[in-house]
């Protein structure tokens, strides 16, 4: 039948079909250039590290940075991983990181102007440098002077 006398018998317009795939969101400039960056710079300081990290298989979560030594998950606000518009998004990226504490990760975000500053290599290296002196020498709890 035509869609035309489809329309004109039923009042009503045939069902679009949506492509069932979403092609990737579109990473912005300046988290890509932010991405470069900390990469860049974890290599020279010779930080272990894995890039575009992916927690749970059976999810198609991941985060940007993952620093071995410190288990801290690192996303850059911006890249196609991170919280986007809508409340499906968000709820579902609050699941991705309730997921990743539960597992014994540590989660940053970061905004690319910190990164492209310097302040979260900084941050990073004094995180480590914490992890290597050990626990911080505190006065006993129970006071036997």
């Amino acid at each position: 039948m035509d869609i035309d006398d489809y329309f004109w018998k039923t009042k009503k317009r045939p069902h679009k079909t949506k492509p069932r795939t979403k092609p990737l969101p579109k990473a912005k400039e300046k988290y890509l250039e932010a991405e470069e960056t900390l990469f860049q710079e974890l290599e020279e300081y010779r930080i272990g590290y894995r890039r575009k990290f992916q927690f749970e298989s059976t999810r198609n979560w991941r985060f940007d940075f993952y620093i071995v030594k410190l288990n801290l998950l690192i996303e850059i606000a911006g890249s196609p991983w991170s919280v986007g518009r809508g409340g499906k998004k968000i709820a579902n990226a609050f699941n991705k990181y309730d997921l990743a504490e539960d597992m014994g990760y540590k989660i940053q975000r970061f905004e690319p102007h910190a990164i492209e500053s310097g302040y979260v290599i900084n941050w990073i290296r004094n995180q480590l440098e914490r992890l290597e002196d050990g626990p911080v020498q505190t006065i006993p709890a129970d006071r036997s002077d």
